[in-house]
């Protein structure tokens, strides 16, 4: 039998963060520590060190520079200037008097060891012999040093007590541990504390996301407080959750829209489908109308599907967007409407413009403008023109014109006039227009002409705006 195991579940955001936080503080704390008591101890010890040599010193300039006797550094002295004196007064030193050969004169407090060595210097005629030494007495670590006095008239010991330094040392390094023991914990509670501030927002954005991704709601409360990172990412993930629900009821109304545009000629087809089922006992002049009915319906059919598709694909087109000439632009979508609709178009470009887009998509956009006058201008009388001033398109005909309940409407999505029903058309040829204007972050404009005719089309920046996207649905 397989046994899966559970994967250990990972430590969170907010753990992760005081755990890191309170090892920095653990780790410089610690090592501030160590270092700073080993500085001090350090220190103390060499300063303990350098004034015993300095008493040593002093000694054995007193015996040097003049003859001295055990008498002489007795204690008792009731004036306290001898030169017992001028020892003990710098430190609590211990003093021993050794007299001729080594017997002790004076015992010190507590009493030092005599060696063989401490007899042979009190012997020794030489002044100013000295000898170090560190061992325990009565208990307690001492450093002990003994000088000779010359003469074979005896000799000095002096001592100080190293049990007292180290208890002051042992001390401090108590308090030291204590106290970085003490910073360690308050800086881990702080630690925490920040933690939770820090990651309190991201907890709840991630909650939020989380329930967005488990529901696909998009009316959700985002919070966005703060002016840092975290309130950027909420403000960002707000944002982009409204234009997903934007985005959202655009394609939920496309496809309403789509549906019921597509009924008519699926139900007129249906229709003269069921008609063809009598196609031997049709006229033949019937039977003509009904087979161009068909082609008819089945083109408007194509025409409305892709027209769909490129309104819901948002005419995206590939890569970053790079200069564009409307002139030029202009230029190539009259070329093709003298091909498809055999009629004259004229371009006449006030001043040469160039904007930042996305050229198929601004030809596009003429063209349709084209398309548009070509079919409401009958006539033929009079040439279409495109007239480019600026980042300023107008595309111009001599047709019946735009009435007024109709100006507001015409670049709305399957919006068709009423003077426009019995033409083909799906009602999408301007709601695109509209999509690749605002994409280039500009605007659409219809009006009719003084003399006759409708003028219509859009106007795209110059300098280009600060964010450009894909055009797409809105």
């Amino acid at each position: 039998m397989n046994l899966r195991l559970r994967p250990r579940p990972r430590p969170s955001l907010r753990t992760v963060f005081a755990a890191s936080f309170a090892l920095v503080t653990t780790v410089v704390t610690g090592l501030v520590g160590f270092l700073s008591y080993d500085a001090a101890a350090h220190l103390v010890r060499v300063d303990q060190q350098s004034v015993f040599r300095q008493v040593v010193q002093d000694l054995r300039q007193q015996v040097t520079h003049k003859a001295l006797y055990p008498a002489d550094y007795v204690s008792g002295d009731p004036d306290h200037d001898g030169p017992r004196d001028d020892l003990i007064r710098p430190t609590r030193t211990v003093v021993q008097v050794l007299g001729a050969k080594g017997r002790i004169a004076d015992t010190g407090q507590p009493t030092l060891p005599v060696t063989a060595t401490d007899r042979a210097l009190a012997e020794s005629p030489r002044a100013g012999l000295v000898r170090f030494v560190g061992g325990e007495v009565e208990g307690d670590d001492y450093r002990q040093a003994t000088v000779s006095l010359g003469g074979g008239r005896g000799a000095v010991q002096v001592a100080q007590q190293l049990s007292d330094t180290e208890d002051l040392l042992n001390d401090l390094q108590k308090r030291t541990v204590l106290f970085v023991a003490a910073l360690i914990a308050a800086s881990s509670i702080v630690g925490w504390w920040l933690a939770r501030r820090i990651t309190g927002r991201l907890v709840r954005l991630t909650g939020v996301a989380e329930g967005v991704a488990a529901t696909g709601r998009l009316d959700v409360a985002v919070p966005v407080g703060g002016q840092d990172e975290v309130g950027r990412l909420g403000r960002a993930f707000d944002d982009m959750l409204g234009r997903l629900a934007h985005s959202e009821e655009d394609q939920r109304r496309l496809v309403q829209d789509a549906g019921h545009e597509l009924r008519t000629p699926l139900t007129s087809l249906r229709t003269n489908l069921s008609t063809l089922r009598r196609y031997e006992q049709l006229p033949p002049h019937v039977r003509d109308e009904l087979l161009s009915d068909l082609a008819d319906e089945a083109r408007e059919l194509t025409d409305l599907v892709n027209e769909l598709v490129e309104l819901a694909a948002g005419q995206g087109e590939a890569g970053e967007p790079g200069p564009v000439a409307l002139g030029e632009a202009a230029e190539r979508a009259a070329a093709l409407a003298r091909r498809r609709t055999g009629r004259t178009v004229t371009v006449r470009t006030a001043a040469p413009a160039t904007v930042l887009g996305w050229a198929p998509a601004v030809q596009r956009a003429i063209s349709n403008l084209l398309e548009n006058a070509a079919k409401f201008d009958q006539d033929r009388a009079d040439p279409l023109e495109i007239v480019v001033t600026g980042g300023r398109v107008d595309v111009r005909d001599r047709g019946p014109g735009l009435d007024a309940a109709d100006l507001p409407h015409i670049f709305g999505r399957f919006y068709r006039a009423s003077t426009a029903r019995s033409l083909p058309g799906s009602g999408l040829g301007l709601a695109i227009v509209r999509e690749v204007a605002a994409a280039h972050g500009g605007t659409v404009h219809a009006a009719n002409r003084e003399d006759g005719g409708a003028e219509i089309g859009f106007t795209l920046p110059l300098t280009p705006p600060d964010h450009l996207s894909p055009p797409g649905p809105s």
